[in-house]
């Protein structure tokens, strides 16, 4: 067998195993919903200012970033390498309300860009990073996030 051929077999095998296959969710979707989450996250009055001075004029690279991430989530093609909660706990000011807006604001999106299944496992998925994350930060301030914010996510 090839190394071109083994690939192929070990992507079609990723993808059976993966959460996301088996309900139809591609890269395309994913694209899609990545863009169209963070086109909502540039203009919110809760989220935009953090998530602006973070960024700063690098959309297009944390896009992308963001595309592997859930492709690697969803579809274990293991294209994200990255330190998510290290760079989340570098945020000085971000809070659980944050994470409260940035999960609606995802639903939103997943709801009107692949409702029912696929939708459920986006948000299922989101609702545990944003719960990790949480809980990551709140330990690197010494600290435990609000009970209610967190249950929220």
């Amino acid at each position: 067998m090839s190394s071109v051929e083994r690939e192929a077999r070990d992507a079609l095998s990723r993808l059976h195993l993966s959460a996301g296959g088996p309900l139809g969710v591609d890269e395309a979707l994913i694209q899609a919903v990545v863009h169209g989450f963070y086109g909502k996250v540039r203009s919110d009055a809760l989220l935009k200012d953090i998530f602006n001075r973070v960024i700063g004029d690098n959309w297009d690279v944390h896009l992308a970033k963001m595309c592997d991430f859930w492709s690697s989530v969803l579809l274990m093609s293991g294209r994200f390498h990255g330190a998510p909660m290290v760079a989340h706990a570098r945020i000085p000011d971000i809070e659980p309300e944050h994470f409260v807006r940035w999960l609606q604001l995802f639903d939103e999106t997943t709801q009107a860009l692949c409702p029912g299944p696929k939708a459920e496992l986006f948000m299922a998925k989101a609702a545990l990073i944003a719960r990790s994350l949480q809980y990551g930060i709140a330990a690197s301030r010494g600290e435990m996030p609000l009970r209610a914010a967190a249950a929220e996510a």
